[in-house]
């Protein structure tokens, strides 16, 4: 059933007369990976009669409990919630099964069985086309929602590990090194896509205002703007003249993709591209970084930012900066400045929490991040805004819950207004620095050192 064309799964609907369902299904393109990754709330959204509900929902788990065996996953997770009564009883057991969750992805996680056409393709070495990577994406994600147990909304570290496997499995898919980034986008682009449909019930407006809301209202007045005759309206009234109509196609494009939750990443780079000129005129010129933004928001995406500055400078920051905290994260760390620090001694108690290595080894790589301006003496709220309100004018990083694996949140702040939603630390850094170099924004005195010696560890370039 797994590897069932979307028409399998309609001939499928038809003789359990389920024939009035094969429109809808059809429309959201559930293929057999999806249909078993259905959960109630999903087919609360595909189907509309609660008979019809009930038969599908009991069709696909008698598949599933056929085909689970005492060694699958399922069963494994039911014989390890066994192994501790003890933390059922306690305070909090979701947490508990969540971070026991996160850490058998660390180290069980094995790629899905691809189907035929996708295996031939992967088999050839070849890069996939646009739709061979969609189809890719489909089967990562309905894998990944079947481990969750219907869940759509995976942490960070989930997506990584997923992504470290596709990438190790099959190394030709990292394209000049930025292969990482791009796959777990169109991941993470894939969720939010079917999530979309479900933006009544009560967990996703949940998460949702959790996880990003307010930017998500930002972006919804202009979905009424989206008319061919606004957007030229809207970009004639910008205060920049772009040389010709070619430019303002490019813009009106870029606008528009942004919108979409399916975005075509190698044409967004493309016109990135071409559009590099008058982009670096405008910030040379001064223009306001809320203009800037309008024209180009894929700046509000890290993976953007990283390219910005590669087209700068020809270096991968990103890369550079995962190799500082994985060198220097450890010697920061055992420095007697920072021994007594509210940072330090709140990593020291989270570390005594947790056995999983993976887990303490991202502990120390944060703390070592947010512990840098403390190592040179300068203002750690030009750096980061640790649990409280951002302040700061100039780039600005702001964390919630650094040490809490399932929970943390990191963005990149400019001039008080959220630029961009980050993984995790490592991107963190990399975004801040970047957001210094691509804006054009001088480095404040009072947080110079750290940066500066952060430019002399990705450029190879000493400041004084």
């Amino acid at each position: 059933m797994e590897n069932w064309s979307v028409d399998q799964v309609c001939n499928w609907l038809k003789q359990r007369n389920l024939g009035e369902l094969v429109p809808k299904f059809r429309e959201e393109e559930v293929n057999g990976a999806a249909l078993l990754a259905l959960n109630d709330r999903m087919v609360q959204q595909l189907v509309k009669k609660i008979g019809h509900q009930a038969v599908l929902m009991d069709l696909v788990n008698k598949y599933q409990q056929q085909k689970s065996g005492p060694g699958s996953l399922t069963s494994c997770c039911e014989m390890t919630s066994s192994k501790f009564p003890e933390v059922v009883d306690g305070k909090n057991p979701k947490s508990f099964f969540a971070r026991h969750k996160t850490l058998q992805w660390t180290s069980s996680y094995a790629l899905p069985d691809f189907p035929y056409d996708v295996k031939c393709i992967l088999a050839e070495k070849k890069c996939p086309d646009h739709s061979m990577r969609i189809r890719i994406i489909e089967f990562l994600q309905a894998d990944m929602t079947k481990y969750l147990e219907g869940s759509l909304y995976p942490n960070s570290q989930q997506y990584n590990i997923v992504i470290n496997a596709l990438l190790q499995a099959y190394p030709f898919l990292d394209e000049d090194g930025n292969g990482f980034l791009l796959w777990k986008r169109a991941l993470k682009d894939r969720f939010k896509y079917v999530r979309r449909p479900i933006e009544d019930d009560e967990q996703v407006l949940r998460n949702k205002s959790k996880f990003g809301h307010r930017r998500g209202q930002t972006r919804k007045p202009p979905l009424a703007e989206n008319r061919p005759g606004d957007i030229q309206m809207q970009v004639e009234e910008e205060p920049v003249h772009f040389e010709g109509s070619a430019m303002d196609i490019h813009i009106k494009w870029l606008k528009q993709e942004y919108m979409k939750t399916q975005r075509n990443w190698k044409e967004v780079n493309y016109r990135m591209n071409v559009t590099t000129e008058i982009r670096r005129k405008m910030i040379r010129d001064k223009t306001p970084l809320k203009d800037i933004l309008r024209l180009f928001p894929f700046l509000r995406c890290p993976y953007q930012l990283f390219r910005e500055v590669q087209l700068l400078t020809h270096m991968d920051i990103y890369k550079k900066t995962v190799e500082i905290l994985e060198i220097h994260s450890e010697n920061i760390l055992s420095l007697y400045v920072v021994r007594n620090n509210p940072i330090n001694i709140m990593l020291q108690e989270n570390l005594k929490r947790q056995t999983e290595e993976d887990v303490r080894k991202y502990m120390r790589m944060t703390a070592a991040c947010l512990l840098l301006p403390d190592v040179f003496g300068d203002d750690s709220n030009l750096f980061a805004a640790v649990n409280e309100e951002v302040k700061a004018v100039t780039p600005v990083l702001e964390i919630k819950d650094p040490f809490n694996v399932n929970s943390c949140e990191f963005a990149l702040y400019v001039e008080r207004e959220e630029v961009a939603q980050l993984d995790d630390c490592t991107m963190a850094l990399a975004a801040l620095l970047a957001a210094f170099h691509v804006f054009g924004i001088p480095y404040p005195k009072r947080i110079h050192r750290t940066l500066n010696f952060l430019d002399s560890l990705v450029f190879g370039v000493r400041s004084p």
